[in-house]
């Protein structure tokens, strides 16, 4: 098992290199290229969102095993102002930016399983993963 990676998420470079380290690290799990994409793009989009709705957070990124199967898991975790309404922020077009991100509901179509919690006040962890085919 490679050991976990994190990232802290405070500026827009810092963004770039959340991404830049889950298209890495799938990339040394086996993931083909296609994958590689869809990990890095939700990546992208989830730290975009922690820079933009709580400042500061972090991404760890780390490879997982479940009966065999390998995979890439990725938690986001931040001390911002939560989220009021998951169910709101989980429908497609809803967004509160105006920008042109896919969004939370688009990040979790390119992964596998997708995971939020969280707590107004208190912050949001979303954890999500990818399993190689």
């Amino acid at each position: 098992m490679t050991q976990a990676k994190a990232a802290v998420i405070r500026s827009d470079l810092d963004i770039v290199i959340a991404r830049t380290l889950a298209r890495d690290t799938a990339k040394a799990l086996g993931f083909g290229a296609i994958d590689q994409a869809r990990i890095a793009t939700a990546v992208s989009e989830l730290a975009r969102n922690i820079f933009l709705y709580a400042g500061t957070g972090s991404i760890t990124v780390r490879e997982v095993e479940r009966q065999s199967r390998k995979g890439i898991e990725i938690v986001c975790e931040d001390q911002g102002p939560g989220i009021p309404d998951i169910d709101l922020v989980m429908q497609d077009g809803y967004s509160t930016s105006r920008g042109m991100g896919m969004g939370l509901p688009g990040a979790k179509r390119l992964m596998d399983e997708f995971d939020i919690r969280s707590h107004e006040g208190e912050g949001t962890t979303i954890v999500c993963r990818k399993w190689r085919t």
